[in-house]
Formats: C-alpha cells, sequence, structure tokens
C-alpha cells in the first residue's frame, strides 16, 4: 500500500472505471497519466501496489505474497520531455543503452534461433515470420509496410504492427508480453505533425520493466517519426504514448524483499528532480555511448 501522504497526489492522476461496482478479487481497470514518462511510471507502479487485485502468479515461492495486478492504460503527454529516465531503473544506464538498440535497431536479433531465443520484439516486428498475401510463409517488415502505409494516408487506422504467432506462441513458456503497437499522425498547430503510438502488452512487469519498455518503445515511436520526415517532406514530431497493458503486474516476491517498501520511501524523501536524471545530462549521455559500443 502506498503512504498517506502520497495517496492525495496520486489521486489526482488516477482513474478506476467502477471502482464502487467492481466485485471483490476483480481486476481493475485504472487509467493513469503523467507529462513525462517517469512521472507517468511511477502513478502506475503506486496504483498497482494502492489499487490492484491480489492474485498468485506462475513465478511465486510459498512464502511470497500474491502480486498486485491491473489492467492498466498510462498516457505520457510528452514522452521527449525532460528528465525522461527514473533512477529506480533495475539496471545500468549502459545497459538502458543497449536494451534501446536491442528493441530499435535489433542488435540481438541473431539470438532468435532454436536453442536459442525464441524471440525479440526487433525480430517479430521488423521481421515477423507470418503468412504473406499468397498464403506462403514469408518475413514480413511490418514497421517498413507501416510507415510507407502513413506516408501515403497519414490518418490512417491501419498502422500497426504484431508480435504473437499462433503456432509459436500458444504453448511457449515465455511467449512475448508485446502483443501490438499502432501508429497515426495527426496535424497539430501550423505546419506541424503528430506521430502518436500506443503499445499493447499481454503481460508486464510493472516495477522492473515497464520503464525500460515505455523508453526504448518511445526511442521507435521517435525513429519511425524521423523516418516519416524524410519520406513527406513534413515535420513530424513525436506526439502522445500511450501504453496498454492486460496485466499490469508487481510481484509478490518485491514486497516480501521490501523492494516495495523501499520505492516508496524514496518517492516520500526526495523530490522529483533527485529521483530522475535528464537523458542529455553528460554523464549519462556517457554511459549511453558506451552502451551502444556494446552488445
Amino acid at each position: 500500500m502506498t503512504s498517506e501522504r502520497l495517496k492525495p497526489k496520486l489521486e489526482e492522476k488516477v482513474f478506476i472505471l467502477g471502482k464502487d461496482i467492481l466485485r471483490p478479487g476483480e481486476i481493475p481497470s485504472i487509467t493513469v497519466w503523467g507529462n513525462t514518462l517517469p512521472e507517468a511510471w511511477e502513478n502506475a507502479v503506486l496504483a498497482t501496489m494502492e489499487y490492484g487485485t491480489h492474485i498468485p502468479t506462475e513465478y511465486d515461492q510459498e512464502i511470497d505474497p500474491q502480486s498486485r495486478d491491473a489492467t492498466m492504460m498510462i498516457t505520457v503527454f510528452n514522452p521527449l520531455k525532460e528528465p525522461r529516465i527514473h533512477r529506480a531503473l533495475p539496471c545500468g544506464f549502459s545497459d538502458l543503452a543497449v536494451y534501446v538498440r536491442e528493441v530499435v535497431d535489433g542488435i540481438h536479433d541473431d539470438l532468435v534461433k532454436p536453442g536459442g531465443w525464441t524471440y525479440s520484439y526487433h525480430d517479430r516486428l521488423f521481421n515477423w515470420p507470418g503468412i504473406n498475401k499468397n498464403f506462403e510463409v514469408g518475413n514480413i517488415d511490418q514497421i517498413d509496410t507501416l510507415i510507407k502505409k502513413l506516408a501515403e494516408a497519414p490518418h490512417s487506422r491501419r498502422a500497426q504492427a504484431i508480435t504473437w504467432v499462433p503456432p509459436l506462441d500458444a504453448t511457449e513458456s515465455e511467449p512475448p508480453c508485446l502483443q501490438r503497437v499502432w501508429f497515426r499522425v495527426v496535424k497539430s498547430e501550423k505546419e506541424t505533425y503528430l506521430l502518436e503510438m500506443n503499445t499493447h502488452w499481454r503481460s508486464r512487469d510493472a516495477f522492473k520493466a515497464a520503464f525500460m519498455n515505455m523508453y526504448a518503445f518511445v526511442e521507435l515511436q521517435k525513429k519511425v517519426a524521423g523516418q516519416l520526415s524524410q519520406i513527406t517532406g513534413k515535420n513530424i514530431e513525436v506526439g502522445r504514448y500511450v501504453d496498454i497493458a492486460d496485466s499490469f503486474h508487481i510481484y509478490g516476491s518485491y514486497i516480501r524483499k521490501g523492494e516495495m517498501d523501499g520505492f516508496i520511501a524514496s518517492l516520500e524523501k526526495r523530490n522529483f528532480k533527485e529521483r530522475t536524471c535528464r537523458s542529455d545530462d553528460p554523464y549519462i549521455r556517457a554511459e549511453f555511448a558506451e552502451g551502444r559500443a556494446r552488445k
């Protein structure tokens, strides 16, 4: 549970659909928002701790309390606005850079093979092993396809890419968490256009995966916006980012080990500036350069 001190601030940026109608144990549908990535992610984690249902997972030990779980929609209004990084990362800053390259550039796609990784997000988005129009098995670059579609019809509702491959994933013990990405271009003020992006997840480790996922996919959003700008000659910038998860969960082991108490205590003791950092900070840029240089 969050502290009484944090509750009023949290309630300003959280909406729970039908919270007075939900029956005991039902999974709440929660909407949170924030101006920046770290702010929105913090609100989502706190809302899950405070309002999420208590439910077991397939990874629990007998001594673990039940997880906290919610269906979550997170809206980040300015995903490129600084500060962009939360200091509660489960890894180093250089590791975050490596993960971004994994998602955006596919540096680990060579590990997707029999006896190796069953998937990578980049491989599924840029090299989906599905069926083409001739009903033949073929690898499809879904991102290239949707970029061409948006260049032709920016307002199209069809610019999406999926990860799920039923013959591969339906019985896999660790199938992809990300299911779908969706893009659309809207006209903003004057000659500026915005690339809006939604991502849809079947399952999400709220505390130790979600922030890294969000950061990396905003980088993909930025890349797609840049390519569209080049193709169309229009000024297409990154718009709002919406992140939807069927199961946004906090494992009971994190609660048992006191990690969530420590996280909540840090929010009480440190102001927002102290618990975040800018991606353009010289130290962070050096860490990212180190990460980009390795695999």
